[in-house]
């Protein structure tokens, strides 16, 4: 059966909101962050390319009702959406939250629960399309006072109510966390944040879903393929192996048979 498509357009803005991973900690420098990586892959495959607007805050948690809300980083995701979110109407929304929850002793029940209240708190007032990653994989679950309660099992089960709340609320989910593959190379030396090539991964996960289920994407790419220039010669290389070489055969005609010498 084929895909649902979620969005036929090409995208104008995209939000991220999230934690310091979305806000780039600690990628090498500010352009190899996994977000304007994301907004990277989708403008090269777009006319006009995606103003992104990169909302994360480090110690960010989903509301201001969770355990963990007085020592993290204010204000939390249901604080901050008129400004961070709704004001610049996006047509395309990451939200990344689940890390710093697990770690911080929300219970994942309150997880789903301030989740779903903070999406329905968006609908209200814009309507993007929303992309939920679960949380991403790390190494270190130790030496961070009032956030030592995760484990890759709680992470485990953080990154499924993160899948169930996205099919119960028409939002594309992406499974950053199983992406990593378990490679603790991709995770920086704090033990915590992506490094330069864990952020790589991150876009590409995301940007593959929304490959995936947004054919506004393609746009560009179908009208390319009725324009654009047959580039390949591989005369050369057919040379090399003793064939007699063909030249291309005319659009929407079949190739000639071909003859050995």
């Amino acid at each position: 059966m084929e895909s649902r498509d979620w969005h036929s357009d090409p995208f104008r803005v995209l939000v991220t909101l999230g934690e310091s991973t979305t806000a780039g900690g600690w990628s090498s420098t500010p352009d190899r962050c996994w977000a304007p990586l994301l907004a990277d892959l989708i403008s090269d495959f777009q006319d006009d390319p995606v103003t992104l607007v990169n909302t994360g805050i480090g110690a960010n948690v989903i509301s201001n009702r969770v355990p963990s809300y007085e020592t993290s980083g204010k204000p939390a995701a249901n604080e901050r959406l008129d400004k961070h979110v709704i004001a610049h109407n996006p047509d395309l929304l990451v939200v990344s939250y689940g890390l710093n929850d697990a770690r911080g002793a929300t219970p994942v029940e309150m997880f789903r629960d301030e989740m779903t209240k903070l999406l329905e708190a968006i609908r209200t007032e814009c309507d993007p399309l929303i992309v939920l990653p679960g949380p991403y994989y790390m190494t270190a679950f130790a030496g961070y006072p009032n956030y030592e309660h995760g484990s890759h099992e709680i992470f485990k089960i953080f990154n499924l109510a993160t899948q169930q709340v996205a099919a119960s609320n028409n939002c594309l989910y992406c499974d950053v966390y199983n992406a990593y593959k378990e490679a603790s190379w991709m995770v920086h030396d704090d033990g915590v944040h992506a490094n330069d090539l864990g952020h790589r991964i991150i876009a590409n996960e995301i940007f593959k879903v929304l490959a995936q289920h947004c054919s506004g994407l393609a746009v560009r790419t179908k009208q390319l393929e009725k324009t654009s220039d047959r580039w390949r010669d591989e005369s050369v290389l057919k040379d090399d192996y003793g064939h007699k070489t063909d030249e291309l055969p005319a659009p929407g005609r079949p190739a000639p048979p071909s003859r050995s010498d």
